[in-house]
């Protein structure tokens, strides 16, 4: 039973009788029993039975009062002992029995756990229950006290409140079922541990992690220290130079007398050595280490060891070699910079330029160096230079550039970017100089007005062009229509005709503005390039004059193309023209046409060319040539080798867009001996009975029937073009509904109660255009036939078109009255499929 103090039981029994009193009666009967035995007295068996009991009786309660009484007696007089002693401690004690039952435990315990006064009483287990931790260093502490006999060590445990304690447990000898634990504050010196702990881990971590490498020897010169930086260094781990006999020497490469060698330093008079070491990495690769080394001495004067700072000079050497490079860089830059660089001084005097410059100004470096910079430009643009060598020496920002022309050179332009290199005095500043050659800028500023001036030109031709398209349709149309009610002999009729040629005439006129301006309407159809040229060699001939011969050879069975006759032709001409220039007197200019299948991966001709049959038409003549540095770009706009005057750089710019356009290809390269070839690829026009293009070349009849019927919605918001075409189409049959813009043409397509069976309408209309009345027509009647008209090249509108245009029609303006009916019989006599 726990209490605060132990207590002593009363000795007597629970009668007041004393133990001692009774076994001194039970003595006494028994005595005299004996002696009553002695005397002679016969004694009877109930007697002998009793005497014998009392006699066992009475040694039984003297054994009991020796043994228990006694024992208990001594063990009282030990608790009280122990009590006082436990008391009067200045230290925590504890008393437990051995299986952790409190006994008793005095103030200072009950101060250090912060338990109340009247507290019945907490083990340690009972106080650090909650701590898992703290408990099981507690049972193992009080489980070594109880089979060992010993402390089994000291635990320190932190309480709620913060306090440390250490804390001991042992067997008490005189009460072996007891534990006596003994309990110490130790807060004070945790705490200094911990200070000197955290100061020493400190010291540690600027050892190891400083920007240095530190080691330290003992006097047989093995290492007792290395920091963790040196032991990155050389590719150890720290604890394997720290923890094993590591001899320093081994370390050190010693490849000449210059480095350090430890053991003369270590006999050397002097405590401070600073050198230069190599060491030898765990890999074997070399480590240059600049040492500054304290020897360490005794009383006697014996070397103690010795204490080293270690500076890496393998990342110096890393700078030094960056330097050189960025220095072999910067001269090779400058060596092999594409533009020209001056080195100036401070008075604009010429210290050093590259090769580029150079080459600028067609100098070598002896005329230039040593010279002031503003000899090297033209004596008007001098005063400018210095001006700007002024400006750039008294600022920290670059001067604007200065543009001069370059002394010695034909027409040679450069603007000098002059920048200011500031040195330690005013005498030792530096200019730096940027030439960069403008002659090409110039010159593209020149090709740029002249192209804008062009484009201006194009768009006021392709603008009035279109407008003359529906003013010569209208005229052409109308023509058409007198002509059907005058006959050959009447006297008008020769009239109209002279209009109408004249007309026509115009049109010409209009494709040509339209050529010019990259807007010309192709009108492809299948051709035979024999008849073109056999055609056209009277013409040829004509131009290129007597003194130049005309030769053409015709391939046989010459395959049929597809291409525009009268731009091909233009394309002829202008290559003549050129061939006739190139040559400037006599010469030979030949015309082949070769049938030619070119296979996949054939090597001699352009890559460009895709497999597949072409028609390929040679231009040879016999004159100058091109030079190789002019042949890449005779195609591009605007360029020309001729002089001012003399041409516009559009002919053979022409003649590749028309070629393009086309499908086709032209190449051109110069001769072994002497002159230029021209081929031009032109891919072949298969037959095919399903084709209306070929069918129309070969079996289209003289006189053909152009009269029809069906109904027509005709969109045009030219009134007189819009009148004559639905007169014409009336005339031969048809049922013509009319509008005059995309709004009104669908407003009468939904109010017309029967079948439309082709719509007609213009391509460029206010408000809503032709592709889009085409498109949203064609959302309600798919199967519904489309012919555009457009004074517009065709291509400049289907390639915008997002829908299938593979069975929309085209006519170009100005149509003839027999054009546009022989364009809707064929559309609307042509199958659906």
């Amino acid at each position: 039973m726990a209490q605060q103090k132990i207590k002593r039981r009363n000795p007597k029994f629970f009668m007041g009788v004393d133990a001692r009193q009774l076994a001194a009666a039970f003595f006494l009967v028994a005595a005299l029993i004996v002696i009553s035995a002695l005397l002679g007295r016969e004694l009877g068996l109930v007697n002998i039975i009793i005497l014998s009991a009392m006699v066992v009786a009475a040694m039984g309660l003297g054994l009991w009062y020796l043994i228990f009484h006694g024992l208990r007696q001594a063990a009282s007089g030990n608790l009280d002992l122990l009590s006082n002693v436990i008391s009067s401690s200045p230290e925590g004690r504890l008393l437990t029995t051995k299986d952790g039952r409190f006994i008793y435990a005095n103030d200072t315990y009950r101060h250090l756990l912060d338990l109340p006064a009247k507290d019945g009483g907490q083990t340690l287990s009972d106080y650090f229950a909650g701590d898992k931790d703290a408990r099981a260093e507690i049972d193992k502490l009080l489980k070594a006290a109880i089979y060992d006999g010993t402390t089994g060590g000291r635990i320190d445990l932190e309480t709620r409140s913060g306090r440390w304690l250490s804390i001991l447990a042992h067997v008490v000898d005189v009460m072996p079922d007891n534990i006596i634990w003994y309990v110490t504050e130790t807060t004070r010196q945790h705490r200094l541990e911990e200070e000197a702990r955290d100061a020493s881990e400190k010291l540690s971590e600027y050892f190891n992690n400083a920007p240095v490498g530190f080691y330290s020897l003992g006097g047989d010169g093995n290492i007792q220290f290395v920091n963790r930086i040196l032991a990155d260094w050389l590719g150890y781990q720290q604890e394997e130079l720290n923890e094993v006999q590591f001899a320093f020497s081994d370390l050190v490469v010693k490849s000449n007398e210059d480095q350090l060698d430890l053991m003369e330093i270590f006999s050397s008079d002097g405590p401070l050595y600073e050198g230069r070491i190599t060491l030898r990495r765990r890999d074997g690769t070399l480590l240059p280490v600049h040492v500054t080394q304290t020897i360490i001495r005794g009383e006697a004067g014996e070397v103690l060891g010795s204490r080293s700072v270690v500076r890496e000079l393998l990342q110096e050497q890393e700078w030094r070699d960056r330097v050189a490079k960025a220095e072999l860089h910067f001269r090779r830059f400058f060596e092999a910079a594409p533009i020209g660089i001056l080195l100036l001084d401070a008075k604009g005097v010429v210290m050093e330029v590259n090769p580029a410059f150079r080459a600028l100004t067609d100098t070598v470096i002896n005329k230039s160096v040593g010279s002031h910079v503003t000899e090297l430009v033209e004596e008007e643009d001098r005063a400018l230079l210095q001006k700007k060598l002024v400006e750039a020496g008294s600022s920290n920002m670059a001067a604007p550039s200065a543009e001069v022309k370059l002394l010695g050179t034909t027409e040679r332009a450069a603007s000098f970017y002059i920048s200011a290199i500031v040195g330690e005095d005013e005498s030792s500043g530096r200019l730096l100089v940027h030439v960069i050659d403008t002659s090409v800028q110039r010159n593209l500023e020149v090709q740029f007005a002249q192209s804008q001036k062009m484009q201006a030109v194009g768009q006021l031709a392709g603008g009035v062009a279109h407008d003359f398209n529906n003013l010569l349709t209208a005229m052409i149309g109308f023509c058409d229509l007198l002509l059907l009610r005058h006959q050959v002999g009447d006297p008008s009729y020769s009239d109209i005709t002279q209009i109408k040629q004249n007309a026509n005439r115009a049109a010409g006129l209009v494709r040509q503005l339209l050529a010019f301006s990259r807007q010309q309407t192709l009108r492809p159809e299948v051709t035979d390039l024999t008849d073109v040229l056999a055609e056209l060699s009277n013409l040829l001939r004509r131009l290129i004059g007597e003194a130049i011969q005309l030769k053409i050879n015709h391939a046989r069975d010459l395959w049929l193309v597809k291409v525009d006759r009268g731009q091909f032709e233009q394309v002829i001409i202008n290559l003549a023209v050129n061939a006739r220039d190139a040559m400037a007197g006599d010469g030979l200019l030949t015309f082949e046409t070769i049938n030619l299948t070119i296979e996949a991966g054939q090597k001699e001709y352009n890559k460009l060319i895709p497999p597949g049959d072409y028609i390929l038409v040679k231009v040879l003549d016999t004159g100058t040539g091109i030079p190789e540095n002019v042949i890449g770009k005779i195609f591009e706009p605007f360029f020309t080798t001729k002089k001012v005057g003399e041409g516009t750089g559009l002919g053979l710019s022409t003649v590749y867009g028309i070629i393009k356009q086309t499908g086709g290809f032209i190449f051109a390269e110069n001769n072994e001996g002497s002159g230029t070839t021209f081929s031009i690829f032109l891919p072949r026009f298969v037959e095919d009975a399903k084709n209306p293009d070929a069918m129309e070349l070969t079996h289209q009849p003289a006189h053909r029937d152009l009269s029809g019927k069906g109904t027509i919605l005709l969109v045009e918001d030219e009134d007189p073009v819009r009148l004559f075409a639905a007169r014409a189409l009336e005339n031969k049959g048809y049922t013509v509904l009319q509008a005059d813009c995309g709004e009104t043409a669908l407003d009468v397509a939904h109010e017309h109660d029967g079948k439309i069976d082709l719509l007609i309408t213009d391509v460029v209309m206010p408000v809503m255009d032709g592709p889009t009345l085409v498109k949203k027509i064609l959302s309600e009647t798919p199967d519904l036939k489309v012919i555009f008209i457009s004074g517009y090249a065709e291509d400049a509108f289907r390639k915008d078109l997002d829908f299938d245009v593979s069975k929309i029609d085209f006519l170009p303006k100005p149509f003839s009255l027999k054009e546009i009916a022989t364009k809707v019989k064929e559309v609307l006599s042509r199958d659906n499929d």
